[in-house]
């Protein structure tokens, strides 16, 4: 049986693969996640200014159920903090935390009709934030506004499509 911390990271990529399919994008996983990212979203599109835009994530979970204000705050590890900043990769990196509830029997929900996973995913870009005299953790903060759905991740990929950072 997977230990909680494995089960959050499964559940996180679950719910990334179920939005990025929705959105029509193919969705990858590193063999090796040395450079902090956990998935690489891709798409076949040649419309843009950049052809077949990707974007790579890293994918992180909290058990804290729905979101009740405007923002919460993720405590990102510096060295992922630092590859997810970094102004010189060539693929936009994002952050991805999905919430859901405490216990991990309340996650998913499904009937004939639905398939209902809980709670929600928001992202951030951590892209050229400032370098940090912590030790351990950076505060991430994430926004009601920025939640990780199909509409959100279609803009994303159309923004990187046309040279632009999400």
């Amino acid at each position: 049986m997977m230990n909680i911390t494995q089960q959050q990271q499964q559940f996180s990529f679950a719910y990334i693969r179920a939005v990025s399919t929705v959105a029509g994008f193919a969705v990858s996983e590193p063999s090796v996640d040395d450079d902090s990212v956990d998935l690489l979203l891709s798409s076949r599109s040649t419309a843009g200014t950049i052809k077949r835009p990707r974007l790579e994530l890293q994918a992180k979970c909290l058990m804290e159920g729905p979101l009740q204000s405007d923002r919460f705050s993720y405590p990102v590890k510096i060295k992922n903090y630092d590859d997810l900043r970094d102004p010189g990769v060539m693929v936009p990196r994002i952050l991805v935390v999905v919430r859901v509830p405490d216990d991990p029997a309340q996650w998913l929900a499904g009937t004939d009709d639905q398939l209902i996973l809980k709670h929600c995913g928001y992202w951030a870009s951590l892209r050229g934030m400032p370098d940090t005299t912590n030790a351990a953790t950076v505060s991430i903060p994430l926004l009601r506004e920025n939640s990780f759905t199909v509409e959100a991740l279609r803009r994303m990929m159309d923004r990187i499509e046309q040279g632009q950072l999400p």
